[in-house]
């Protein structure tokens, strides 16, 4: 069976490290994950995935950047 991938970049300006740091922090406590993940924060994040079926890759995408946009939408709703 073929592997799938998936890459991401993602930049949010003044935000980014903290969205790093809450998908980062996410994915250490998920053991049972299909999928193979690696992050990487220079001056954007950059998200790989790999799975052994793109039913994996897909639902991962998903719900990483679910959880992106969850964490931005967080932290723009507290500021002042």
């Amino acid at each position: 069976m073929s592997n799938f991938n998936a890459k991401i970049e993602i930049t949010a300006g003044k935000n980014t490290k903290s969205i790093f740091r809450s998908v980062e922090t996410d994915n250490k406590f998920y053991d049972e994950n299909p999928t193979k993940m690696s992050f990487s924060l220079d001056k954007k994040i950059t998200i790989l995935i790999e799975a052994q079926e793109i039913s994996h890759l897909r639902a991962n995408l998903n719900s990483t950047l679910r959880l992106v946009q969850a964490s931005n939408d967080s932290i723009e709703s507290v500021k002042i």
